[in-house]
């Protein structure tokens, strides 16, 4: 086999510009679902999401169609071809058609409009669940490429700039008074006098559990990210006013949110009163070391763009707070028990779960132990004291020749970044049941590669 660096040693401009049309073209061809995509689509045709998808189905949470479409603005920003962006309207076409009556969207969208996972959507076509969500990034990925989608567009393509319009005075009405935002929304969220947070003066492992949690403030799954670089793209891509206001009041949930000494990070999930409650029987009321991280550059990132430093008062406790928890081996708990720290998990119990602090049988479903991103915390606190950019750190790498040539490389005869499933062992985000060897297309590498050689093509431009 030739290798990748023999072929193009250094990939000039137009070699790869032709390399970015043909797989485009190519993953378009097999992998899309009027305009969207789901996960993974095998060499045999079988479409998955998180499971077994229809042929009729598109996903949006991430690395879903929101994801291959702002894969595409960048090879659109990068080459100004507007195939690109032709493909990207089409993305978004499919995204605008899955928009649900109460403005956000679900995990997946169904064009059949009598499929088995239809839902309430705005265009009429289907009737199910109008529960707009903003766990694992959905409705933020979405609007937020619908957003970028419609400036790139100039704001003429009607059907995209109808549903950004339509989607943002929604998600400004799941706003709760103190900042926050739920789960997920029907409708307008109820206003609450705002608390600090603070910790349960009752059992937590036996009582306080709310059943519908997904109502009440949340951080789970990155939320505190997601929402922050959703609103500050309103903020500077849609001249929408009032998005830098609700992210002041989000910074200002993230100060309310944080727990005092000696524990002074965040939790996943808050109860009305401000305390760690449940979510799902695997959830437990608990200091959170993953969303603690996200709410820690949440608020550097917060504090940058308004200029208002209290959004680092909570940086210097949390971060010696986080440091002082590392796990043996330098990584942190995804959960640490109120009151004595421990790192707290949870095993199977039959059909059911339940709380330990020992790690040696944990099911492997859930991200229990997690890598440490305090370095670059540290490093974004520095930096932003000393007023220097953010995007020094944050923005995606420079993509230089020999990376370059390797995924040029790797592209097959049609024109395809085709993978090959390794086995059990390997964990793929939506868990799909491949067989081992199994050959499939991948929404996420095809969006991660075509995103790198767009910064490779910028890069020559300089």
């Amino acid at each position: 086999m030739i290798s990748a660096a023999s072929l193009y040693a250094s990939p000039s401009r137009e070699e790869t510009l032709a390399a970015m049309r043909r797989a485009t073209d190519a993953f378009r061809e097999k992998a899309s679902v009027q305009g969207g995509f789901v996960y993974y689509v095998t060499l045999q045709g079988r479409h998955l999401g998180e499971g077994e998808a229809t042929s009729t189905e598109i996903w949006v949470q991430p690395p879903g169609t929101p994801a291959v479409g702002e894969a595409f603005l960048d090879a659109f920003e990068a080459t100004k071809e507007t195939g690109y962006l032709e493909a990207a309207l089409a993305a978004g076409r499919a995204l605008a058609y899955g928009q649900l009556e109460s403005g956000g969207w679900r995990n997946s969208i169904d064009f059949d409009s009598g499929g088995p996972r239809i839902d309430q959507y705005r265009n009429g076509k289907g009737r199910g669940k109008n529960f707009s969500t903003l766990d694992d990034d959905i409705t933020q990925s979405a609007l937020g490429f619908l957003i970028r989608l419609d400036a790139a567009a100039g704001g003429k393509e009607v059907e995209i700039h109808e549903a950004v319009e339509y989607a943002w005075p929604r998600l400004l009405a799941a706003q709760f008074a103190n900042g926050g935002f739920p789960q997920g929304w029907t409708g307008p969220v109820p206003q609450r006098t705002a608390v600090k947070a603070s910790f349960p003066t009752y059992d937590w492992r036996s009582e306080g559990r709310i059943k519908e949690y997904w109502n009440e403030y949340t951080l789970n799954d990155g939320m505190a990210l997601t929402m922050t670089e959703t609103l500050l793209r309103a903020q500077r891509l849609s001249a929408k006013p009032e998005a830098l206001d609700a992210l002041k009041r989000f910074g200002e949930f993230l100060l309310l949110s944080q727990l005092p000494e000696p524990q002074p990070a965040w939790a996943q999930q808050y109860g009305p009163d401000m305390y760690p409650i449940w979510a799902r029987a695997f959830e437990p009321p608990a200091v959170s070391g993953r969303e603690s991280e996200d709410a820690l550059i949440a608020l550097i990132r917060i504090a940058e763009v308004t200029g208002d430093e209290r959004f680092l008062d909570p940086v210097v406790p949390a971060v010696k707070y986080l440091e002082s928890s590392l796990l043996p081996d330098g990584r942190l708990a995804r959960y640490y028990e109120i009151g004595t720290n421990r790192p707290l998990y949870m095993q199977r119990n039959g059909k059911g779960y339940e709380l330990t602090n020992d790690d040696s049988r944990l099911p492997d479903h859930y991200g229990w132990k997690n890598p440490t991103r305090l370095d670059l915390i540290k490093n974004l606190y520095r930096t932003r004291l000393s007023g220097s950019p953010l995007s020094n750190l944050l923005d995606a790498p420079a993509v230089d020749a020999a990376a370059a040539a390797e995924l040029i490389g790797e592209l097959d005869s049609g024109g395809l970044w085709v993978t090959t499933h390794e086995g059990p062992g390997e964990r793929l985000v939506g868990q799909p049941k491949f067989a081992v060897g199994e050959k499939y297309l991948s929404s996420e590498r095809f969006a991660d590669n075509l995103s790198a050689l767009s910064r490779y093509v910028k890069g020559l431009s300089r």
